[in-house]
């Protein structure tokens, strides 16, 4: 049986350079600042990656492959949840496309190939937005957002 599949795409625009974009997705000192996980690899294509919580248990939470890389411009991953790492079914595709204006960049990610109503293609719908702010804001002002924040009951 086929599964339906659907995208996330979100579009953001940060006051930064191409460069230091792409380090902030990249490097694993820059990353847990603002995501509280860290990214790690090699980044070469075909390496595997990991998204490691920044914590004392050090937990894979998410792994996949680097399927391409032109930075500072273009990072496409794959990914899929830690536990279900050796179900070739459960990876998606995500790209990170940054593109240059004047005084700063557009970040475009695309979460592809996610399986419509899966945790997954829940999960992301709101983390996108948030971990992106977060990003935004550290990169602008030198201070990110708390990733891991609960809405306040009403």
């Amino acid at each position: 049986m086929t599964k339906e599949l659907t995208r996330f795409v979100y579009v953001t625009y940060i006051r930064s350079t191409p460069e230091k974009v792409f380090e902030a997705i990249t490097r694993a000192d820059i990353a847990k600042r603002y995501w509280g996980h860290e990214n790690v690899s090699d980044w070469q294509p075909g390496s595997k990656w990991q998204h490691v919580r920044d914590n004392e248990e050090r937990t894979v939470e998410l792994v996949g492959e680097v399927v391409e890389i032109s930075p500072p411009s273009r990072l496409v991953i794959s990914w899929a949840n830690a536990s279900e790492a050796e179900d070739p079914e459960s990876y998606s595709r995500v790209t990170f496309d940054i593109v240059e204006y004047d005084d700063m960049v557009r970040l475009t990610v695309s979460h592809d190939d996610l399986v419509v109503g899966s945790g997954m293609a829940k999960g992301v719908s709101s983390g996108w937005p948030l971990v992106l702010s977060s990003l935004k804001s550290y990169l602008e002002n030198g201070t990110s957002l708390d990733v891991f924040a609960k809405p306040k009951a009403a």
